[in-house]
């Protein structure tokens, strides 16, 4: 009997989600896997990413390939998928995901776009994958009968140790000290475009507070965070209480 647990944790950019990649990471009974429909969304929609033709190379760009991938994929006792909630096309099957454990990131649109935008020039709603979020979520709440964890990027930085025991219970996964520290510096795991997105990430050593600093976006950008906020808004309501971690359907008030 397969007994490994397989985790997707469905993220937008510039949310934390690689440095909760490496807090999963740091675990010795787990292994990662990061953004595995990346190739497959570049070769499908034929955006002009940063590291394209890498990326391209280092990946199938067939979702049907990766989904397969993802459900079968075995060698630790628990196997955590950083997926990109916005690499999950409206034609991409969906059958599979329903095989695995899975959990959504969020963070303030604000933040986002306040980072995405040095990266990457003029991202729109779907770049930043917040609405593709809220409908894969109330799918997985409507088949299953009961909300998915949602974690948000704030409480991991200003409470990493309640936010990750709060995670991993709702995953039915015991929390581990290991994930909240770990090395400064890439790892073999990181996607090919690293290089490009992971900077901070490489000099990170934690889950480090928040830096108390207000937030000044253009007229365009925040236009779009003003657009983006309710779906923001209706995951945050769902997202974990870290004094009782629990996956309740009602939303914490």
């Amino acid at each position: 009997m397969d007994e490994t647990v397989r985790i997707a944790m469905w993220s937008g950019p510039r949310a934390l989600s690689t440095a909760l990649m490496r807090a999963w990471e740091n675990r010795p009974d787990c292994t990662v896997v990061d953004e595995p429909l990346y190739a497959a969304y570049l070769a499908e929609t034929g955006l002009d990413h940063p590291m394209q033709a890498e990326v391209l190379a280092a990946q199938p760009q067939n979702a049907a390939v990766v989904a397969n991938q993802m459900i079968t994929i075995a060698g630790a006792p628990v196997i955590y998928q950083k997926h990109m909630s916005h690499h999950l096309l409206p034609d991409m099957p969906r059958g599979w995901i329903d095989q695995l454990s899975n959990a959504f990131l969020i963070r303030d649109p604000r933040r986002v776009l306040a980072s995405y935008d040095q990266k990457r020039a003029a991202p729109t709603l779907t770049d930043i994958g917040i609405k593709q979020q809220v409908e894969l979520f109330d799918r997985l709440a409507e088949r299953n009968g009961k909300a998915p964890p949602v974690i948000d990027a704030d409480d991991l930085q200003q409470a990493p140790q309640l936010a990750l025991n709060a995670l991993c219970e709702a995953l039915d996964v015991p929390f581990r000290p290991e994930m909240l520290s770990w090395s400064p510096g890439p790892r073999e795991s990181d996607g090919v475009w690293a290089p490009h997105w992971y900077d901070l990430v490489w000099r990170s050593t934690g889950f480090a507070p928040p830096k108390p600093r207000s937030i000044t976006l253009d007229s365009r950008l925040a236009k779009l965070a003003e657009t983006a906020m309710p779906f923001y808004e209706k995951l945050a309501a769902y997202r974990l209480d870290l004094a009782a971690p629990s996956t309740e359907t009602s939303p914490n008030e």
